[in-house]
């Protein structure tokens, strides 16, 4: 495996595309109702407990804004409000919130201030636990898309080749803000010295990690490897947390991972031992030591070293052309973006 040309802390990226750069231009989120997201849990709610859960649908608001607009409708405390994952804003999103509601019922006209923002709860159950973050399995995402690409075969071609080789599981650029204005803030923090108070949710430290795998993972792309493991990887099993390392690679892994069953890992950069071996090992660390502000101030921080596949799968993906527009429809395991799926389709000044 050979790297591409020495990258730096940079915006915008040249992070590299599975068939190239698209070359047609193409529209998405033009309403919100043009990007529908819904959380898909493993579980439901008893109907029992001590915290009241809300499936809530929600217009143009991020989820910690509902989260303290409802903790003010029932009068609680923001930290009794519990949510699994971060929504789009620009979006129609369908997610559960947990009430911390002991004893009691909420007031009576809690739900005005909800319905004046444009919020509409489609269920309420009583559970015995807070929702915590990060446990629902996956996100299926409703999307239009317009613009020239609809128009050309290449793109339904390059949507075929991503159902079925797989989409490279890129931070999306919402991750790193509009023109990259949180990665700077990432760096200038990290070389300052992290605190907790000035990044209370780790929000900055997140990315810096994502621009670390992200780099990893466009080299990777580059050569073609992103989907074919290496002696040294460490491989992850699909739909699970499992990951073990490989320091030889036979017939069988190269068949289970052309089928989908299991995928190469790159870094979440931090300290503690790179699980990664050999070369492979040797490559991600030349790649991360290119941003040494963002590398050992992430140590420095006390992150600790973690993996994230390379791949997605799309799982139950749809394509139905409607007129002048195409509606695409598929599920991501949780941490994934939908954007990471679309700039591989068409070019669009917010997809780097």
């Amino acid at each position: 495996m050979s790297d591409p040309a020495s990258s730096s802390v940079s915006w915008p990226p040249n992070w590299h595309y599975v068939a190239g750069e698209p070359a047609a231009a193409g529209d998405y989120r033009r309403s919100p109702e043009d990007f529908q997201v819904e959380e898909v849990l493993d579980f439901v709610p008893e109907g029992h407990g001590e915290h009241w859960w809300l499936w809530l649908e929600k217009r143009g608001m991020t989820t910690p804004d509902l989260a303290r607009l409802l903790a003010r409708a029932v009068d609680i405390p923001v930290r009794d409000v519990g949510f699994s994952g971060l929504k789009d804003r620009d979006a129609v999103t369908r997610q559960w919130f947990s009430l911390a509601l002991p004893g009691r019922e909420p007031p009576p006209g809690w739900e005005a201030g909800l319905v004046e923002r444009g919020v509409t709860c489609l269920q309420a159950v009583r559970h015995p636990r807070k929702l915590k973050r990060g446990v629902h399995r996956a996100n299926r995402f409703r999307l239009i898309i317009g613009g020239e690409t609809i128009a050309l075969p290449a793109t339904r071609e390059r949507w075929d080749r991503l159902v079925q080789l797989g989409v490279p599981n890129y931070f999306g650029p919402q991750r790193f803000g509009p023109e990259g204005r949180n990665l700077h803030r990432a760096r200038q923090l990290l070389v300052r010295g992290w605190r907790k108070r000035q990044d209370p949710h780790g929000l900055l430290l997140s990315t810096a990690r994502s621009y670390l795998f992200n780099s990893v993972l466009s080299a990777r792309v580059a050569d073609g490897t992103w989907c074919v493991p290496q002696p040294g990887d460490v491989l992850n099993l699909e739909g699970t947390a499992s990951r073990f390392a490989a320091t030889e690679i036979d017939e069988s892994l190269l068949a289970r991972a052309e089928a989908g069953d299991l995928h190469p890992t790159g870094p979440l950069w931090g300290r503690g031992r790179l699980e990664s071996l050999g070369e492979v090992a040797e490559r991600e660390t030349r790649i991360v030591a290119r941003c040494p502000d963002l590398a050992e101030g992430l140590v420095q921080a006390g992150a600790n070293h973690e993996r994230r596949p390379l791949r997605l799968r799309l799982r139950d993906p749809e394509w139905q052309s409607a007129g002048d527009t195409v509606r695409l429809s598929f599920s991501l395991p949780r941490g994934a973006f939908a954007t990471s799926v679309l700039r591989e389709l068409f070019r669009h000044p917010t997809l780097v």
